[in-house]
């Protein structure tokens, strides 16, 4: 599976921004897609994750809770991170991860076999 990420970029706080990622190859090893961000001198955090099916599990770290929304659209295989509200904290790398984690796992990267390479955000204050 290929993941193509796109729609970093600089931003205002308080401002937003909406990461995209698509996926190609053999999408059917993956049901599941996510975020995850590295910031600067931190350790890398899984901020969202999105199952496939509808109606299957969405997860967000508490950091973004309410102002990021994940959703997908499967005919075209990708997946969107609106991210309003950005704080200069949300600065980062952000990669997009497509896998087949285990419910307890969909939030903290484990089970997620394949990456994309980082968007950068920067949100300045």
């Amino acid at each position: 599976v290929q993941l193509q990420a796109s729609g970093g970029g600089l931003v205002q706080a308080g401002g937003s921004l909406r990461l995209s990622c698509v996926a190609s190859g053999s999408i059917f090893d993956i049901n599941a897609m996510g975020w995850s961000r590295q910031a600067p001198g931190k350790e890398r955090e899984f901020v969202s994750a999105i199952r496939w099916r509808p109606g299957g599990t969405i997860y967000y770290a508490d950091s973004v809770k309410g102002r990021f929304t994940i959703s997908r659209d499967n005919a075209k295989n990708t997946v969107y991170l609106q991210m309003n509200g950005l704080k200069p904290e949300d600065t980062g790398v952000y990669y997009c991860a497509g896998g087949r984690p285990i419910t307890s796992t969909i939030g903290t990267g484990g089970g997620y076999s394949n990456w994309g390479q980082g968007t950068l955000v920067t949100v300045s204050s």
